[in-house]
């Protein structure tokens, strides 16, 4: 079993940065792509971004492209998501999510096997 534990979420004004964290327990975290996601209030839960089990390779959704970035630190079982330019619109609930099975497709939320329980993100204008 595998718990997903993240942090650093809050209140910043538009323009602003911030960074989560996502601890994982468990000694198999390192085998594993990692993902983050989002859930606005009304609207589904989205991807973010995503990385290889090495952070060898990321993925990102269009919104994000240039202002965030996902990264691992597998000796510390943890993975980070360096928000930068923060919008209104990026306001939302940020869960991390673990990838155990495999072969799914990156930006599904049926690909992922264990999720966080969220931090909040809120992004004043």
């Amino acid at each position: 079993q595998v718990q997903l534990v993240e942090s650093g979420g809050g209140l910043v004004q538009a323009g602003g940065s911030l960074r989560l964290s996502c601890a994982a327990s468990g000694r198999t975290f390192s085998r594993y792509a990692m993902g983050w996601f989002r859930q606005a209030p009304g609207k589904e839960r989205d991807v973010v971004a995503r990385i290889s089990w090495s952070g060898g390779n990321t993925w990102y959704a269009d919104s994000v492209k240039g202002r965030f970035t996902i990264s691992r630190d597998n000796a510390k079982n943890t993975v980070y998501l360096q928000m930068n330019s923060l919008k209104p619109e990026d306001t939302a609930i940020y869960y991390c999510a673990l990838d155990k099975t495999g072969g799914g497709m990156w930006y599904a939320v049926r690909s992922y096997d264990y999720w966080g329980q969220g931090t909040q993100v809120t992004v004043s204008s």
